[in-house]
């Protein structure tokens, strides 16, 4: 059996999202991407409301 050999795969990047292929581990099966995901909701700190 030979050595198993993937081509390099460049990092995809977006607005968001930015993927990356994982490296090939001996002895698994699964060779997969990793996708890190950019916040795109904003938190704003709680404000009691006025009252009447």
């Amino acid at each position: 059996m030979g050595e198993f050999t993937r081509p390099k795969v460049p990092e995809g990047v977006t607005e968001f999202v930015t993927t990356t292929q994982k490296e090939i581990v001996p002895g698994k099966f699964h060779v997969g991407y990793t996708t890190t995901w950019k916040s795109f909701q904003k938190e704003q700190p709680y404000q009691t409301p006025k009252k009447p």
